[in-house]
């Protein structure tokens, strides 16, 4: 694996610039290893994150907003203060029925969000 180095020990938010990745959908990194790597995810109303799976083991927090969240064969409806985990090569995704904030934390590092 490629290393990509560490972000910042401190990262102020309002710095980072966020990234379109799909309708209605932005990233921002927020911090990062090549063990750990720290994003939040911002969708607007309808917004998709489409089926797709990885290698990483991904921890997500629902800050807030309302996602209707599918991992493997089985779908939830989650809210602000709800999580879920994802295992590596599990197929997931999620749409946004209202909108709001994902915390995602992937180990190891997100090397296709670094290119």
């Amino acid at each position: 694996m490629k290393s990509f180095g560490s972000s910042k020990e401190f990262i102020i938010g309002k710095e980072i610039e966020w990234e379109t990745v799909g309708e209605g959908v932005q990233r921002q990194i927020m911090g990062y290893d090549d063990k750990i790597m720290l994003v939040n995810v911002k969708f607007d109303k309808g917004g998709i994150g489409v089926m797709h799976k990885h290698y990483h083991s991904q921890v997500t927090y629902v800050k807030s907003g309302e996602f209707e969240v599918t991992i493997g064969n089985e779908t939830k409806i989650l809210k602000s203060g709800d999580s879920f985990y994802i295992p590596p090569n599990v197929m997931h995704g999620a749409i946004c029925l209202e909108s709001g904030f994902l915390i995602d934390v992937f180990s190891p590092i997100r090397e296709d969000f670094m290119e």
